[in-house]
């Protein structure tokens, strides 16, 4: 088979068992690190609220990918973010505070999204930027293994 292992087009388990990365969990996550980078790029260009509402996508896409790892789909941002929290936070695979920073970046996303009587700051979006990325990294880490 020209080199290649007859398993080569199966999808890969972490050492865990639970989480299978597959081609659709892999595009999740490069969604997610382009995300992040869309947020990095208007930070520069002092959009605040905007960056936030991509910082927000970064994680978001990231948690999905977990999520899809396990083959679990959800229909909605509250049910991804739910399950993810049941599933992973409290279980102790992430740490506890990524429920309160998804929670924030969700509301920054409304702010920046639909609110056009409030503002987000340039700080508050780089500390979303920051967080959002923390946890891109961690789930990237977690699928790795």
């Amino acid at each position: 088979m020209g080199g290649q292992s007859e398993n080569a087009d199966r999808p890969q388990r972490g050492s865990r068992g639970n989480c299978t990365l597959t081609p659709e969990v892999a595009a999740l996550l490069a969604h997610a690190r382009a995300k992040l980078q869309a947020a990095r790029v208007l930070l520069a260009a002092r959009a605040p609220g905007d960056a936030a509402s991509r910082a927000y996508y970064g994680a978001f896409h990231a948690v999905s990918a977990v999520l899809v790892a396990r083959g679990q789909a959800y229909s909605s941002h509250a049910q991804v973010l739910g399950a993810f929290n049941r599933d992973f936070v409290h279980a102790g695979t992430f740490p506890r505070e990524f429920t309160a920073i998804l929670a924030r970046l969700f509301e920054d996303r409304q702010t920046g999204d639909y609110d056009p009587t409030a503002s987000l700051d340039l700080a508050e979006a780089e500390r979303d930027v920051e967080d959002a990325q923390r946890i891109v990294d961690a789930v990237a880490e977690h699928l790795s293994r």
